[in-house]
């Protein structure tokens, strides 16, 4: 029996304070993508890290002709350094995994396998998640409202250990804006989605960089710029409030007409309080609505490359 064609792929990973872990990175991966790839590539995307990081890149590409190296001018964020390597891969296949070694190069074939099954992104979910109850239970919520948001709720979980067919960023080709959810991106050319189970290990050194602050943040983001889900919500909880307000209208009215006089002030200002929250919580929605618009009409670039060290030819 013949085996099946090996896929040329890129992988992309963004870099920030990693500068111990890269060179074991580095070495799985190379073992890892020489039995399972015909060609393929590493694209680190230094995410203009405090440490010695960009250094041990230069270094790694001096010894190793696969590897790319792009840093970044500042620190523009995950998600942002991840577009930046997708819009500079040169293989077919594309997957993306942390710098912590958290993800094990050892389970990209799981992916590429599922690939083979028809889909267009496949996520590498794992067993059990290494992190703290709290960032676990926010970071599936998180993810999962992302699920439902772009359209794709029978995934339960997205994990940044992913792989799909390079192609997919000609959809977003032509998007230029510093908020950036990459499977929002994802979305908007793939249509099969897919999860395998995979092994997750503990971070080999540092700790998340994300914070409970940052993953409300995320959420924020999520709902405002890639969906109208919250202007919907404030459209019917201002519909809901506006019934309220003539039921009480009404009430009040019967209320003088039968006794002759109307409820006194503790009923007036909790009537007011009800309402003027409502309004500045719909005012609220709205505004960050106007800052996403604001900040993609600025037309403020979603990354700026400082350097690119390039690999002298691929394998």
């Amino acid at each position: 029996m013949n085996e099946p064609m090996k896929k040329n792929c890129s992988v992309v990973v963004p870099v920030y304070n990693s500068a111990k872990s890269l060179p074991l990175l580095i070495e799985r991966l190379h073992i890892a993508l020489a039995h399972i790839a015909g060609k393929y590539e590493l694209i680190l995307v230094n995410d203009c890290s405090q440490d010695d990081s960009w250094n041990v890149i230069t270094k790694l590409i001096r010894d190793n002709s696969w590897i790319v190296g792009i840093n970044l001018r500042r620190n523009y964020g995950q998600h942002n350094a991840l577009l930046c390597g997708i819009r500079a891969a040169k293989y077919d296949y594309t997957i993306t995994m942390d710098d912590d070694l958290q993800h094990p190069p050892e389970e990209i074939h799981k992916l590429l396998d599922g690939l083979d099954k028809g889909m267009d992104v496949i996520y590498g979910i794992p067993n059990k998640l290494p992190h703290s109850n709290w960032r676990n239970f926010f970071s599936k919520f998180t993810k999962l409202m992302l699920a439902r948001v772009i359209g794709i709720a029978r995934v339960r979980n997205i994990s940044s250990f992913r792989a799909f067919h390079t192609s997919l960023r000609d959809s977003f080709a032509n998007f230029n804006s510093p908020d950036i959810i990459i499977d929002a991106l994802l979305s908007w050319g793939a249509m099969r989605f897919g999860t395998v189970v995979v092994n997750e290990s503990q971070r080999v050194e540092g700790k998340s960089n994300y914070t409970f602050f940052k993953l409300v943040k995320m959420g924020m983001l999520i709902l405002t710029g890639f969906s109208t889900a919250p202007l919907r919500f404030a459209s019917l909880l201002g519909f809901s409030f506006t019934i309220l307000g003539v039921i009480i209208l009404i009430y009040v009215l019967i209320r003088y007409v039968s006794e002759g006089s109307i409820p006194g002030f503790p009923f007036l200002a909790s009537a007011i309080t009800i309402f003027s929250g409502t309004q500045l919580f719909a005012l609220g929605i709205f505004g960050e609505y106007l800052g996403h618009i604001f900040e993609r009409s600025s037309a403020r670039p979603p990354y700026i490359i400082d350097e690119i060290k390039t690999a002298k030819k691929g394998k």
